[in-house]
């Protein structure tokens, strides 16, 4: 018993002896060092200056919100813009002998015509395969079977009656049957100008392509040059920024331009045009209408309907078809539907410079009854011109 209650007295020591030696171990572990004290905040340095600045900044008295004056809102604000720059206007060179100089341009296509014919013409022995070439020189320039039969008849008579030939006699009896056939009696003025009223009003038409809206500001040109006063109705409301190009050329020679909303209706932009024309006091109402395929019923009809609505306010003075004369015989099939349309009453002859043939002024003519009365010679702004048959017959035969 006595060596039991030994033994636990000697755990007991043992175990304290024990427990002491770990509480010191941990009083002998170092504490983690105290926080640093926060560091002193200066203010940094000032900027260097240059100059008149170099010194140190010093403080400014500042004043408070209510005492700074403060704008009281009566006086608005004025931002002076610059003025925008009215567009410079251009002097149209006369229309008066305008086709006779710009003859040297119209002779470069049309020489071929003139020149096969001449060279036929003098051989010395004119026999049935020669008139046969004059016939086949006369159709493939465009100029129509009728015509050409009729000009190879006239040109057999003379011959025949001409005997020996020279070749200013030639060139006479040439000239002399060809301004026949082109027509010397035809009234070819572009009537802008009605008796009882003002202003006078032209309507122009025409397919897809074949310069329209060019044609009717290069016409405003026309018209400005000889003294009159133009309004521009921009009823082209389906082909984007044809408006825009109107206007254009509207404003290089001071005419105003009527537009509506894109794909708006041209009949009410046409009708609009009418009214501020007179409003205005102009001469002449030029009306650009949209480019339409001779094929489509439906788009014939609403050019009908521009007309018709026109002449709520007055009769329309002037319908011109333009026609791209490279076309050929093509442009006839577009004619013959836009003159039971809107009834023709004049045909301006586009691109005419280029590869067309100089027949087609006489075909369009036959088969309208109706006179050209403007050909289009150039992409210049001055080069729309009022046909000249005389003129028109020297450029095709040449020097």
């Amino acid at each position: 018993m006595d060596i039991v209650i030994l033994a636990v007295v000697i755990a007991v020591v043992v175990l304290g002896a024990l427990g002491g030696l770990i509480v010191g171990s941990r009083r002998k572990k170092q504490l983690p060092p105290p926080p640093p004290a926060a560091p002193d905040i200066t203010a940094p340095p000032a900027e260097p200056h240059v100059g008149d600045e170099a010194e140190t900044p010093r403080e400014e008295p500042r004043r408070t919100i209510e005492e700074v004056d403060l704008p009281d809102g009566s006086a608005p604000v004025v931002v002076e813009e610059p003025p925008a720059e009215a567009p410079e206007i251009e002097i149209p060179e006369p229309t008066a002998g305008r086709l006779v100089r710009l003859r040297a341009r119209l002779s470069r296509s049309q020489n071929a015509l003139g020149k096969g014919l001449l060279t036929l013409l003098s051989r010395e022995h004119l026999d049935e395969d020669t008139w046969e070439e004059i016939e086949d020189t006369l159709l493939t320039a465009d100029v129509g079977v009728q015509p050409t039969q009729e000009l190879v008849e006239r040109l057999r008579e003379r011959v025949k009656v001409l005997g020996t030939r020279t070749p200013d006699e030639l060139r006479t009896l040439l000239r002399e049957e060809l301004v026949t056939l082109v027509g010397r009696d035809m009234d070819r003025t572009v009537r802008t100008e009605p008796e009882d009223r003002k202003p006078g009003i032209v309507l122009v038409v025409g397919v897809n392509g074949t310069g329209k809206t060019t044609t009717t500001g290069k016409l405003a040109r026309v018209l400005v040059a000889d003294g009159q006063s133009v309004v521009l109705g921009a009823a082209d409301t389906f082909r984007a920024a044809a408006a825009d190009q109107l206007q254009t050329w509207g404003e290089r020679v001071g005419a105003y331009t009527v537009r509506g909303p894109e794909g708006g209706d041209p009949a009410s932009v046409a009708f609009d045009a009418v009214k501020e024309g007179k409003e205005m006091g102009a001469n002449v109402v030029l009306i650009d209408t949209a480019g339409r395929l001779h094929t489509k019923t439906g788009l014939m009809d609403e050019l009908g309907k521009v007309k018709r609505v026109v002449e709520k306010q007055a009769p329309v003075d002037e319908v011109l078809l333009v026609l791209d004369a490279t076309t050929g015989q093509n442009g006839l099939v577009q004619a013959r539907v836009f003159a039971e349309v809107v009834d023709i009453t004049g045909i301006v002859l586009t691109k005419l410079d280029g590869t067309a043939k100089g027949g087609i002024v006489v075909a369009v003519q036959r088969e309208l009854g109706v006179p050209v009365k403007l050909v289009g010679l150039g992409e210049g702004a001055d080069d729309l011109a009022p046909f000249e048959p005389e003129a028109f017959v020297d450029a095709l035969i040449g020097e």
